[in-house]
C-alpha cells in the first residue's frame, strides 16, 4: 500500500495526511494516491470532520470513574453496571426528545455541565476523551448515542451542532 495514513491535528482540528515510514506530512493529498485510494487510507473517516461540533451530555458516574464523585453526591459507590442501568432507564424516558435530555440531564448528570442541561458547548478534535469524541462526531446534529463509556463514566450524548 502507499504507506499514508490520516490523522488528526489537535491544533488545527483537522485531517492531515502522515506516512509513518518517511516521517513526512502533508495538508494535501499526497502525489500518487486517487480519491478511491484515499478512502480506503487508515484514519480516512477524520477527512470529512467538521472543525467542532456542539454536545450535551448525561454523565453517571460509578465507583470506577475518574473522579467517582459529583456535585450531588460527594462519594459514588454505584458499580460500572449499576449506572449503565440508570442510563438506560434514562435513554427510554428520554425517547429522542431533546427537551427530555436537558431536563434530565439538569436534574441527573454527574457532571458540573448539569446547570446547562448537559450542553458541554463548542469542542474540536483532541479536546474530549477518545470515545466522547468518536461518538460525538459519528452522531447526526440532533442524534442521540448508545451508552459511551469513558474514564468519566457513562455517557448518553446528543450531538446539537
Amino acid at each position: 500500500m502507499s504507506g499514508w495514513e490520516v490523522r488528526m491535528s489537535t491544533s488545527r482540528g483537522q485531517a492531515y495526511f502522515f506516512n509513518p515510514e518517511t516521517r513526512e506530512s502533508t495538508w494535501d493529498a499526497p502525489e500518487g494516491l486517487n480519491e478511491d485510494q484515499i478512502k480506503t487510507l487508515p484514519g480516512a473517516q477524520y477527512l470529512n470532520r467538521p472543525a467542532q461540533v456542539r454536545a450535551s451530555h448525561l454523565l453517571v458516574k460509578h465507583s470506577g470513574s475518574r473522579r467517582p464523585s459529583s456535585w450531588k453526591e460527594p462519594n459514588i459507590v454505584r458499580s460500572k453496571e449499576e449506572a449503565i442501568e440508570i442510563l438506560k432507564g434514562y435513554a427510554s424516558e428520554i425517547n429522542g426528545s431533546p427537551e427530555t435530555f436537558a431536563e434530565l440531564a439538569s436534574q441527573h448528570s454527574d457532571c458540573s455541565s448539569h446547570a446547562q442541561g448537559g450542553d458541554l458547548g463548542f469542542f474540536k478534535p483532541g479536546q474530549m476523551q477518545k470515545p466522547f469524541e468518536d461518538a460525538t462526531y459519528a452522531l447526526n446534529v440532533g442524534q442521540i448515542s448508545d451508552i459511551i463509556s469513558t474514564d468519566s463514566g457513562v455517557h448518553l450524548i446528543l450531538r446539537t451542532a
